[in-house]
């Protein structure tokens, strides 16, 4: 089994070069992690599906894979995942689906998971919404519909090959690891990068001299962003409105 830590991106250009990507091997316990690249979005959905030929793998991504059910339901949306995605894939683009939300209603509500595991925004949140945009209508739709690949809680099947929302800020508080102060430039944020980078090893996910220095030195902290995904993912009973609204894994 592999598992894979990702860190999206929902801007222009199909996100090119601010995905990164990491993947470990979880039956090699001491292999260090390995280091995918920077990637697109079209990019990381061929990796996904090249892995579907490759044996059971995990790809844990940062991105909210759905909207709360009070969102879907004020807008007239059926009661399945995948309607609420294809209602999303009808808009042209993520702005015009947030136009759409705000003509509604200007509230930001949060999904079952997001109050749970203390995401940072709601997916509809300006800082966010590109991001759930992309990461449902150019990512998982089109896994969901190639019949390759499962999407867990909301698409589930029987493929080799899964995929579940993550939130680095959920695992860095889940452990008890400092969650604030480690993005942005300077000797503090620098410090609280080591930090967690020692922590993670700590945690028995081996990150080798050269990932960990780049992880360091990345101030935006997209690389770390995507180590810290590549822990162990929660495991756990689902509430039945995660197959509806997805759920923090």
């Amino acid at each position: 089994m592999r598992l894979h830590g990702v860190d999206f991106s929902g801007g222009g250009g199909g996100g090119r070069g601010k995905i990164r990507a990491v993947a470990r091997d979880l039956d090699r316990p001491r292999a260090p992690l390995r280091d995918l690249g920077r990637l697109d979005r079209a990019g990381l959905r061929s990796l996904i599906l090249d892995a579907a030929d490759d044996g059971p793998s995990l790809w844990r991504i940062d991105a909210p894979a759905s909207v709360p059910i009070e969102v879907a339901e004020a807008h007239g949306v059926g009661d399945t995942w995948l309607e609420i995605a294809r209602w999303m894939r009808g808009y042209e683009d993520a702005r015009a689906w947030r136009t759409a939300l705000r003509a509604k209603s200007r509230r930001e509500p949060r999904r079952r998971c997001d109050r749970a595991f203390a995401t940072p925004m709601a997916p509809m949140n300006l800082r966010v919404f590109k991001q759930t945009w992309t990461f449902v209508c150019e990512i998982l739709l089109p896994l969901a519909e190639s019949g390759r690949v499962r999407i867990e809680p909301v698409h589930p099947g029987n493929a080799a090959t899964t995929v579940v929302e993550g939130c680095p800020a959920a695992v860095l508080a889940s452990k008890g690891w400092p969650r604030r102060g480690y993005k942005g430039r300077g000797d503090g944020p620098r410090e609280v990068r080591e930090e967690i980078l020692r922590l993670v090893g700590e945690a028995g996910v081996v990150v080798g001299s050269k990932m960990a220095d780049e992880a360091v030195a990345d101030g935006e902290g997209d690389l770390l962003d995507a180590v810290l995904l590549a822990t162990e993912p929660w495991s756990g009973p689902v509430p039945a409105s995660a197959s509806i609204e997805a759920w923090v894994y």
